[in-house]
């Protein structure tokens, strides 16, 4: 039996093929909105011309001085490049000039991005017109108080200095806010550091029940990040879906605790996934956050059987993982504040297809002399048959960065 599943978003967004023998019993598994259509460009211009809950942008630039554009960062799908120039457009029209318009990424605590990530996000063009500045967390940052929930919140300061602020991102199932996109894009987005930590710690802490992939509606993390939103003076945010090919499926704008809502009501349908429970075999491809392969654990060790399953992550990301300089190692017994030594338990075994080996890409979950690596299919299917040599069960998630398991049944 042949399965692709997509990969390489970045990088020419092609496809691998997988094959299993044809005696097993394999489940391909996909969110149930993998085939919406891609949005044509009229299609998206409708999203800035029925804004949710505010104006549209170019009556909100009316009177204003200084505008600036916070973009989520490479280990997102979102195509800039695609949905900026409804903005600029629209900031113009307002009376907004190119000299004062600039562009900020929103990397929270990820590195900062040289200019062949900034050109796969933004695009040449944008860099050419406009100042496009990476966040740091470290420095630079304007306090503006706590939340109700204890964050001391200090936001970028060049995003501050403008009386316009525009967010750019996407909603997608997400380990701690439920789905991301929305308010996120200032926190952690383009916060300090401590605000960061807190959020990440003591907000998590306090309610963890709330979080998770898919947990939105009393998601305590949501909360604080929508707080941290209204003090920041964010005005709009516009936020994509995606479909299996990484395409923008749906587009949402307006107010960010207005428009988030909405987009998520579809979000829940479309990267819904009925997942299996009981499988000998999980096979996780990351390919929408392939640098942040981490988040395709969830799906995978829900599926298999305990003890004795198997996991495939596949992880072709060329770049490597993002840096996180909260939760990555630094070092073979530290990393960020939050960092965990990890490794894999005994009780199932987890394969990594890595074309491009680095021995720290597992850090987020594993170390690594506790997974087992292969470069290619082949090589993976040989440690499968040999662990497997009865037949197996699997379950295939096409992209389990943006996928999330509503329910489970029985393999």
């Amino acid at each position: 039996m042949k399965l692709k599943v997509p990969q390489l978003l970045w990088y020419g967004n092609t496809e691998l093929e997988l094959d299993f023998p044809d005696s097993w019993d394999v489940r391909f598994l996909p969110p149930k909105g993998h085939d919406r259509p891609k949005l044509n460009p009229q299609e998206m211009e409708q999203a800035f011309a029925n804004p949710i809950g505010t104006k549209r942008i170019r009556e909100l630039a009316q009177g204003k001085k200084e505008a600036v554009i916070i973009s989520d960062d490479i280990s997102r799908p979102t195509p800039i490049s695609e949905i900026a120039p409804f903005v600029l457009k629209e900031l113009n029209e307002g009376g907004i000039s190119d000299d004062h318009i600039r562009f900020v990424m929103a990397l929270g605590a990820h590195g900062a991005h040289d200019n062949h990530a900034l050109r796969k996000k933004l695009g040449q063009e944008i860099l050419e017109r406009y100042p496009v500045y990476n966040h740091n967390p470290y420095e630079n940052c304007e306090p503006l108080g706590k939340t109700s929930r204890g964050t001391p919140l200090a936001v970028n300061r060049e995003v501050m200095s403008c009386d316009l602020k525009i967010g750019i991102g996407c909603i997608a199932p997400h380990p701690h806010v439920g789905f991301g996109g929305g308010s996120k894009i200032i926190l952690p987005g383009v916060a300090h550091m401590d605000s960061i930590d807190h959020f990440h710690r003591e907000v998590m802490a306090s309610a963890p029940q709330t979080t998770g992939m898919g947990n939105y509606d009393e998601n305590v993390m949501r909360f604080d990040t929508e707080e941290a939103a209204r003090m920041a003076g964010l005005d709009v945010t516009i936020d994509a879906l995606f479909n299996l090919h990484g395409e923008v499926s749906a587009l949402f704008m307006g107010d960010p605790l207005l428009e988030h809502p909405e987009g998520v009501k579809l979000a829940k349908e479309v990267y819904a996934t009925e997942g299996i429970s009981g499988a000998d075999i999980a096979v996780s491809n990351a390919f929408a956050k392939a640098n942040e392969a981490g988040i395709s654990m969830f799906a995978a060790i829900r599926s298999i059987k305990l003890p004795g399953g198997t996991i495939v992550l596949i992880i072709n990301a060329p770049e490597g993982q993002i840096t996180h300089y909260l939760l990555r190692s630094f070092g073979k017994a530290y990393g960020g504040r939050q960092y965990v030594q990890r490794t894999i338990p005994t009780a199932f075994k987890v394969i990594v297809l890595n074309p491009l080996k680095d021995l720290i890409c597992v850090d987020w979950f594993a170390d690594a002399a506790s997974v087992t690596w292969a470069q290619d299919w082949t090589e993976v299917m040989d440690e499968l048959r040999a662990s497997h040599p009865d037949g197996a069960k699997v379950a295939v998630y096409p992209d389990a960065t943006m996928q999330y398991l509503a329910s489970t049944v029985p393999a």
